[in-house]
């Protein structure tokens, strides 16, 4: 004979009855069926005492309410021939439950004992309409009476059983009957005395393990809406995997930890019989489910699930008056004990100056009076601290029987944790190594279980989730490469992209319900279903998403954008900027968000602040890490530059000539910041820091060719003087062509100094057959003191600069 368990969504309605009618029905072997009450049943009796305990007559109402449910369910169930009894009895049972609440009205008190007699009704009206359903169905069964058959002290609320009776009782029950199926309300019991006790919320589970235990069952099956345990809360973790086994143990571990599956005194009864108890789904019997039994049948993962606990308070007692003084752990215990508080984690340091348990939050301000007072004369002499607490914590644990014979679990996990800014305030670990739990911000407890669930199920990929500001011209690119390359990257690098946000200056867009943004209609769902652009909003959602492997990526010019670069990287959000301003602005903010980025284990990435798409930081850093030192650079780093004084031969205006590069997306919003100078003296001066020098860019000398007049006003009036100008940029390249040379924009550092200007190439030197677009920039180092380390190619573009940019995307992955 085995038992089986329906409850929650199993038995919310009359619909999901039907369902469960049809698992018992099919069923051919011996079995006990423990039913919990209705969805929402009990919630709704607590409060309806409640409600009457304060001489509020709503009570009535919800009696009503819930008197209708019952009564339309069984309506629903039952043939018309078999209604009568059925709606007689809940009738009955509801003028006594009025009554009882009526009492309390005007008593004005809900002891423990009366709120225990007014929850018992939701399970036993439940059976009751189960049992006329299954009788409707021809299915020939005993009803049976839970209250009668499991015996427990008077602990009100969430009594203790006693075992022995109640093996006896359930025993004689069930063996002294010929039928073979046997109904039983869960939850439900009484004491000595005979009257109405309860096992604590989520008691159905327990009241089927009691069963399972006392008839020796084949195996305890706990129906629930989901197809068995699961290695994270699939509300969370999309990747949740199905657990097909796992032990005793480690089910109690996970349940304990706020795995909702299994009530965790469940395990108990079943445990010590070793009956196998299986996880089914209502919704769908043929799912294998897992199987709880001593040992568990999976070699495969170390970690067999991650849990968590939320609302939970950190407590904190501590003093130079605790340390080789015995007996002060005892105090804290029996305090919090004698006033009922459970102790969910314990951790001590050991000097003894401290002790730190993890109670939960409802209980955190009584635990800080009972505890201070304990502690009154230690605190008044300054030997201890008044308690600490600390509330809005969580808890999480990684559970496995495997962990002990492996090492290196705990490292990693705090790892994981720590490249993504989860900050851990406590650790706890027992001895049989079967469970790792640490103790974290609750804002952070979402992302935590997403980040060690791919540490350590999902080896197959790892997952950027990506914001992007700036979806003009080379972010659109960018949105367009990575469409393009989604699929390879998971398939050859095991990487998954995940767009959750994207923003123009007009308007911004996130993803829902972890679902990332279409990239084949991300331009229409922006401009339909975008909200009004604001930065700091962009900016606190990026935050308060709080995902993991968070990457922020700028691909706009804006000075403004860049300042919430530090608030990012302070919450382990990784940037990647396409931005020259911050890599440019003072040395002190440069250094600055570096320094936020190694202690907040996120990346500050900007390689296409220099040669867009070329490997020219990259490289720079790569010589420094090896041990080589940077002697001189020279460069042309403009492509906007170059482009223009190769397409320039006096024949054709200069202006229009900047014209063209500006439309075919060669040069900066204002092309003043090419042509002037600006932008290469931004360049130089972040390959000059990237090389160890502590520069400014006061420091750089510029010597411009446009004149002044062209820096006032408009970019339109900017192209009006330009064409003023046109004998003076006539005469720079007669200059040029007079002596055989051509005109190049050139930046150099050596010696800690660097300057940017228009100089003269001679056809021998390296910047001469430079074409188009192309920028060149040439390493002398130690390593490289006479033939410099060359990194030649297109410096300018859409697609190039928008390829770098993604690059470091990627780069921020194989971290």
């Amino acid at each position: 004979m085995k038992v089986l368990k329906f409850g929650g969504s199993s038995v919310a309605n009359a619909q999901n009855i039907q369902n469960v009618g049809g698992i018992v029905i099919n069923n051919s072997e011996p079995q006990v069926v423990i039913v919990s009450a209705l969805g929402g049943v009990t919630d709704a009796l607590i409060d309806a005492g409640i409600l009457a305990e304060k001489t509020d007559e709503s009570y009535k109402d919800i009696l009503k309410e819930l008197e209708k449910k019952h009564l339309d369910a069984t309506r629903t169930l039952l043939p018309v021939t078999h209604q009568s009894s059925c709606l007689s009895l809940i009738k009955q049972q509801f003028n006594e439950l009025e009554e009882i609440c009526n009492s309390v009205f005007y008593l004005k008190e809900l002891s423990l004992r009366t709120k225990d007699r007014i929850i018992s009704f939701g399970e036993l009206l439940s059976s009751k309409i189960i049992s006329a359903f299954l009788q409707s169905k021809n299915a020939d069964h005993t009803w049976l009476d839970s209250r009668q058959l499991i015996k427990t002290n008077s602990s009100f609320g969430f009594a203790a059983v006693d075992f022995e009776t109640t093996n006896k009782l359930i025993e004689k029950a069930i063996s002294s009957s010929a039928k073979k199926l046997f109904i039983a309300p869960g939850f439900v019991a009484s004491d000595e005395n005979n009257n109405i006790t309860t096992l604590g919320r989520g008691g159905s589970d327990y009241t089927a393990a009691i069963y399972a235990a006392a008839i020796n069952a084949s195996s305890l099956e706990i129906w629930t809406d989901v197809s068995g345990m699961m290695t994270a809360d699939p509300r969370w973790v999309s990747n949740a995997k199905p657990i097909a086994s796992i032990s005793y143990q480690e089910a109690m571990e996970l349940s304990h930890f706020g795995a909702k599956v299994i009530y965790p005194p469940t395990i108990q009864p079943v445990m010590h019989k070793n009956i196998p108890t299986w996880i089914k789904n209502t919704f769908s019997p043929n799912d294998a489910g897992t199987i709880i039994e001593n040992i568990s049948r999976d070699d495969g993962d170390i970690i067999t699930g991650i849990s968590s606990i939320n609302a939970v308070a950190l407590l904190s007692l501590e003093g130079s008056g605790m340390i080789g003084i015995p007996g002060f752990s005892k105090r804290l215990f029996e305090a919090l004990a004698n006033e009922k508080i459970n102790v969910i984690l314990i951790t001590q340091s050991s000097s003894e100056h401290s002790i730190c348990v993890a109670v939960n939050t409802s209980d955190a301000g009584k635990a800080k009076q009972v505890v201070d007072k304990t502690f009154e004369i230690e605190i008044a002499q300054e030997r201890l601290e008044p308690l600490t607490v600390e509330t809005g914590q969580s808890i999480i644990a990684l559970v496995g029987d495997k962990m002990k014979s492996h090492t290196g679990i705990a490292g990693k996990m705090f790892d994981a944790l720590g490249r993504n800014g989860i900050n851990v305030r406590a650790i706890a670990q027992g001895s049989s190594e079967r469970n790792i739990s640490a103790v974290i911000a609750h804002e952070d407890i979402k992302k935590a279980v997403n980040v060690l669930h791919e540490a350590f199920f999902e080896s197959a990929y790892k997952q950027l989730n990506i914001f992007i500001i700036g979806v003009g011209n080379v972010g659109s690119k960018l949105l367009n490469q990575i469409k393009q390359q989604q699929q390879f990257l998971l398939e050859h690098l095991n990487l998954q992209l995940k767009i959750n946000g994207i923003a123009n200056s007009k308007k911004m867009l996130f993803s829902n319900d972890g679902n990332d943004i279409n990239l084949k209609t991300w331009k229409e769902e922006l401009q339909k279903n975008g909200d009004d652009m604001q930065l700091n909003k962009f900016t606190e959602t990026i935050i308060q998403k709080n995902l993991r492997n968070s990457v922020f990526v700028d691909v706009t010019a804006d000075e403004n954008v860049s300042k919430v670069y530090d608030a990012l990287l302070s919450k382990a959000v990784s940037v990647v900027a396409c931005n020259k301003i911050a890599a440019s602005s003072s040395y002190k903010n440069y250094s600055h968000l570096k320094s936020l980025a190694k202690e907040y284990n996120a990346l500050f990435l900007f390689e296409t602040n220099v040669g867009a798409g070329l490997p020219v930081i990259g490289t720079l850093n790569d010589l420094r890490r090896s041990g080589d030192a940077v002697t001189k650079i020279q460069a042309v780093l403009s492509g906007t530059l170059n482009f223009v004084f190769n397409n320039y031969n006096a024949t054709k205006p200069f202006a229009e000539v900047v014209k063209q590069a500006q439309d075919e997306g060669y040069t900066e919003p204002d092309p003043r910041l090419d042509l002037g100078g600006t932008d290469v003296m931004r360049k130089i001066l972040i390959l000059a820091r990237e090389s160890g020098e502590h520069i400014e860019m006061d420091d750089i000398t510029n010597n411009g060719f446009l004149p002044q007049s062209c820096f006032n006003g408009s970019v339109a009036d900017f192209y009006k003087e330009m064409a003023k100008h046109e004998d003076h940029f006539k005469k720079l390249f007669e200059e040029a062509a007079a002596k055989n040379c051509k005109l190049k924009f050139v930046a150099e550092y050596e010696n800690d100094k660097a300057s940017v200007g228009l100089k003269h190439i001679p056809d021998n030197s390296d910047f001469y057959h430079l074409y188009g677009k192309d920028n060149i920039v040439l390493f002398y180092t130690q390593r490289y003191p006479e033939q410099p380390l060359v990194v030649k190619g297109a410096g300018a573009g859409a697609d190039v600069t928008a390829s770098g940019v993604f690059a470091d995307i990627i780069r921020v992955a194989r971290v």
